[in-house]
């Protein structure tokens, strides 16, 4: 159980990020992330806002393991624990 003095408020919490266009898009489509990477939003926004929301939400971009947990995840509610499709 986390201590109510160790607690971050929202503002403290970490933003992620995990781009999932390519880089000569004229759009940039990511995912959002607040305090919980695996708890998401979609988004897309042009080059240059996309820049400037990355700097305004002090962005961590997700690493290939965080990446890797997240879609391992998500299968699994998809189609089960075994990975199976019905």
């Amino acid at each position: 159980m986390t201590n109510a003095s160790e607690a971050k408020t929202f503002d403290e919490m970490a933003r992620y990020i995990r781009v999932r266009s390519q880089p000569g898009d004229k759009f940039v489509e990511f995912d959002f992330a607040i305090g919980h990477p695996e708890l998401f939003v979609e988004l897309v926004l042009p080059k240059e806002a996309f820049e400037i929301f990355c700097k305004h939400n002090n962005v961590v971009h997700m690493d290939s393991e965080m990446i890797r947990e997240i879609d391992e995840d998500m299968m699994k509610w998809r189609f089960g624990e075994r990975g199976q499709r019905y």
